[in-house]
């Protein structure tokens, strides 16, 4: 039986998504009303912080990612005791955006954890997201605001079929990191956020950032290069031709450190059109728009970053029970308040997965290298750390939908 105050969760946040909606269409998207006159304000000062909602009683009926029975505990309280071997410690990895595929999750449903978990998150979210996942339309899939929550149930879901093929990877997780949206899934795991808020979050976040994409087009491109290119001065000349033509919003800049010659440049159409155009005079070796509906991780997302930081600031946040490491920096979050003031930076800020995944991986000659496990759908976060890091490569494993 679904509880009354789950139910409540979902009338809360209907109400959210449609004052969000508004705000973003009756005005400019970058024009902020005055604090008092602010809808959005109102909005979330009433909206749930599920401080009403028992952990409790939730698992009951649904098993929540992070194992149970968790005490939330300070890293230095957590990290006081002998040290291990590496070969023995696993370091789990989420996926971002843009590795959902229609039938993913498919083969979860095997494990009865898991679809307890996809159908609490139905009535967090209000649809039916299994369904979505397995029968898709792609069209539907792909839209940010429906592919960001479907990629977090999916990964948590999948951390289920982990624990039944290698049981010892979760109990013997030292520290875990996401792509971009799969941050917040690595903060859900890690036990800073729970579930339930940490869906409403991804909801709001995806919603937010796919209406800052409609209000102005951007869109972003992958790009390879060598020690010759000029990549750096590539984006400026777009910028500044993007000016030239009059854009209102010019931007071209680095979004994705991915791995060595390899980065995602976002920006707004003009630019990246400039790019796709001249590379060859900047001596970039190739240049692929990628199939996302806006730039991601630059300051086009502004208005998107700024309904998250206020979401976020209603949210009860808890230290992580494991190293958690942030994108912007690859450095480990120290507590709460330092997840809280770094985490909707990320949104306007470049994903520094290959600085992160340098930090992580981190050895002295002939010491040996955790076990790896990319948990979600697709494998391009094990890719990347072949490009990165091989020895490290050598001890990973994909644990896919």
């Amino acid at each position: 039986m679904i509880r009354k105050s789950t139910i409540n969760i979902v009338k809360h946040f209907e109400v959210e998504r449609t004052f969000i909606k508004k705000l973003f269409t009756s005005s400019s998207v970058w024009e902020s009303k005055k604090e008092n006159d602010s809808p959005l304000k109102k909005l979330l000062n009433d909206s749930s912080t599920f401080q009403d909602v028992s952990t409790e009683n939730v698992q009951r009926w649904a098993t929540l990612p992070y194992p149970q029975g968790t005490k939330i505990r300070k890293q230095g309280d957590y990290f006081r005791k002998e040290k291990q071997d590496p070969r023995d410690a696993a370091i789990i990895l989420f996926p971002g955006q843009g590795s959902q595929y229609v039938g993913m999750a498919k083969d979860l449903l095997k494990f009865p954890m898991a679809k307890d978990l996809f159908e609490l998150a139905n009535y967090i979210i209000g649809y039916d997201l299994l369904k979505l996942c397995l029968e898709g339309p792609k069209n539907k899939l792909d839209q940010t605001k429906y592919a960001q929550p479907a990629i977090m149930v999916c990964s948590l879901a999948a951390i289920e079929k982990l624990k039944e093929e290698r049981p010892n990877a979760i109990a013997n997780c030292v520290a875990t990191a996401g792509f971009s949206l799969g941050e917040i899934t690595a903060l859900v795991f890690a036990g800073a956020i729970n579930f339930e808020r940490g869906l409403q979050l991804v909801q709001i976040r995806g919603e937010a950032m796919q209406l800052a994409s409609e209000a102005y087009k951007g869109g972003m491109v992958t790009v390879m290069y060598g020690p010759d290119s000029k990549l750096n001065i590539a984006c400026v000349k777009a910028k500044e031709w993007a000016v030239d033509k009059g854009d209102p919003l010019p931007e071209c800049k680095i979004a994705n450190y991915l791995f060595p010659h390899c980065k995602v440049v976002a920006g707004s159409e003009s630019a990246l059109d400039f790019l796709e155009k001249n590379y060859k005079e900047f001596r970039l070796r190739k240049v692929k728009r990628l199939p996302v509906s806006g730039a991601f991780h630059t300051d086009l997302m502004a208005p998107a970053m700024e309904t998250f930081k206020k979401a976020l600031n209603k949210t009860e946040i808890n230290d992580p029970i494991i190293s958690v490491y942030s994108n912007l920096d690859g450095k480990i979050y120290k507590n709460a308040e330092h997840i809280r003031k770094q985490l909707p930076k990320q949104m306007i800020k470049p994903v520094k997965w290959e600085q992160l995944l340098h930090v992580v991986y981190e050895r002295e000659p002939g010491t040996y290298f955790p076990k790896t496990f990319e948990v979600g759908p697709g494998t391009s976060l094990r890719t990347i750390l072949k490009q990165v890091n091989s020895k490290a490569h050598e001890e990973s494993y994909s644990i896919e939908c």
